[in-house]
């Protein structure tokens, strides 16, 4: 039954228990670490819904404002088309009025920025009257769509039609035409406006918007009228299979969407508006790149400076779990010391007993708790017989080696962990045992006594010619009243009785003192 020493790394008693400062250690930092990086994200996460949402409502205020200045030039464009065709209802474009009425368009012209120029065309398609001083004779217009609109459709609404390069001079232009007729409601002619693609890029290029970004203008059907960036190539093409127009279509008036262009792969932001007044539809798209370049800068700068801090905690944590490492370790090695000083201060060296220290703490225990249990309390002394003669006999050496075999018998007969086996001194040893009444003492003294007998230890100097040992035995329940040194001197007077009576033997103590009837030997 091993008693320890005074531990200073444990509390007293064992209820406290040392906290694991390792492992709570590296806990903390990695939460630390993961709420900083939770954090982060929380917050980079927060800041690009942010961005977008700008961008979309930066995107529907462009659209609006585009949608709202195209509206204005076509209505400008229709009432001055209105004005004229009202006009020319009445009085008609007889030879005799055309010289007013070239004055009339070219004025009109003048007043209105967008207007590339004015044309009047009869009912076969052929110039009667134009904005520019010398009027265009060609082949005439019927091969136009405009033309063959009005032809087939007797409604006196402007129609706006796709973009077309003018006869007069090449340009770009958008044809708003409105159809004439006599005072039967004949087909008459058709009296076209042509607006200026570049009054739309001017128009496009005073935003500001991103390399990737597009301005659009189209019909509602889809028939691209306008854009930024302008390529020519696109003029005219049919955007009715695109996602986005699709996505136009089928929404309200207006809307956006993120979609990735089948063209080129650029994500962008797309918002769109129909015109209320006219067959038109305006888009506007900005790349997701720039709307968020400057969450990306943001977040790159926010990532390092994290990251660095993320890196001095664990480097600083390296630190600590380092200094923690080898503070475990020297605390293992002093307890490690520890435990070897408290074997060397409470145990033989040679048997690898406890020795008397040991016992007597052991003692002074078993003797509170057996007084208080009212529980019995055993002690064995044993005396190896004519131990001096196989020294004479046989060495030292040889000796320390009969010591120790004894320890072994003492060690293998002692099967609870309360049990305890003490070497006493030189060839005396003792074994305590707690919660043992006497017989129970005889019998662990009687099995001790044949073991040794067992391991057939050759002695010259005993009658029997081998190792034998004598045991005297006492046992009594503890009071207060009771002495620890009465209590040896009476085990150890069972066994004076035990060597008194020829050795290689069990002798006992009653608890009165006399000895006991029963004595077991080898005779």
């Amino acid at each position: 039954m091993p008693i320890p020493i005074f531990d200073p790394f444990h509390a007293p008693g064992g209820a406290l228990k040392r906290l694991p400062l390792l492992k709570a250690a590296v806990a903390f930092i990695a939460t630390v670490c993961l709420c900083l990086c939770g954090l982060l994200y929380l917050q980079l996460e927060q800041s690009r819904r942010y961005d977008l949402e700008s961008a979309r409502v930066a995107s529907a205020n462009l659209t609006r404002a585009m949608a709202q200045q195209a509206q204005d030039t076509f209505l400008q464009t229709d009432l001055v088309l209105a004005s004229l065709a009202d006009w020319m209802q009445i009085d008609g474009f007889g030879p005799a009025l055309q010289p007013r009425l070239q004055t009339t368009f070219s004025r009109r012209v003048q007043s209105l920025e967008q207007l590339h120029g004015l044309f009047l065309f009869d009912k076969h398609g052929q110039w009667v009257v134009t904005s520019f001083k010398s009027l265009h004779r060609g082949p005439g217009i019927a091969d136009r769509e405009y033309f063959t609109f009005h032809q087939q459709n007797a409604s006196l609404i402007a129609h706006i039609g796709p973009a077309i390069r003018s006869r007069q001079n090449g340009e770009w232009i958008i044809p708003v035409s409105r159809r004439l007729n006599d005072q039967d409601g004949n087909f008459q002619g058709v009296l076209l406006a042509g607006i200026k693609m570049s009054y739309f890029d001017k128009f496009f290029k005073s935003f500001s918007l991103d390399d990737k970004g597009e301005m659009v203008l189209a019909l509602s059907n889809g028939t691209l009228l306008a854009r930024r960036p302008f390529d020519e190539a696109k003029i005219g093409r049919s955007l009715a299979q695109e996602p986005i127009f699709q996505h136009e279509s089928q929404s309200m008036t207006s809307g956006n969407v993120t979609i990735r262009s089948a063209v080129d792969g650029v994500l962008r932001l797309y918002d769109h508006q129909h015109l209320q007044a006219y067959p038109l539809v305006v888009t506007a798209a900005m790349s997701e790149e720039a709307i968020l370049a400057g969450w990306h800068d943001r977040a790159f700068k926010s990532i390092l400076i994290v990251a660095l801090v993320v890196l001095g905690i664990c480097l600083f944590g390296w630190v600590f779990l380092r200094q923690v490492r080898n503070s475990e370790r020297i605390e293992a090695d002093l307890r490690k010391a520890q435990e070897a000083l408290e074997l060397i201060a409470t145990h033989d060296s040679l048997t690898g007993l406890a020795n008397r220290r040991l016992f007597e703490r052991a003692l002074d225990i078993e003797f509170g708790r057996g007084a208080r249990q009212r529980s019995p309390l055993s002690l064995v002394m044993v005396d190896i017989d004519f131990f001096k003669r196989y020294n004479d006999t046989y060495g030292h050496v040889a000796g320390d080696h009969c010591l120790a075999e004894v320890a072994k018998v003492l060690k293998s007969c002692c099967h609870r962990k309360a049990d305890l086996a003490v070497r006493y001194g030189g060839e005396e040893f003792a074994v305590l045992l707690p919660d043992t009444n006497l017989h129970g003492a005889m019998a662990l003294a009687e099995q001790i006594r044949q073991r040794v007998i067992d391991t057939h230890i050759t002695h010259s100097g005993s009658p029997i010619g081998y190792l034998t040992v004598s045991l005297g035995c006492y046992a009594f329940v503890p009071s207060s009243l009771d002495s620890i040194e009465v209590f040896i001197q009476r085990a150890d007077a069972a066994l004076y009785q035990a060597k008194h009576g020829g050795r290689n033997r069990v002798a006992a103590l009653s608890t009165e003192g006399g000895p006991d009837p029963l004595e077991r030997s080898d005779r």
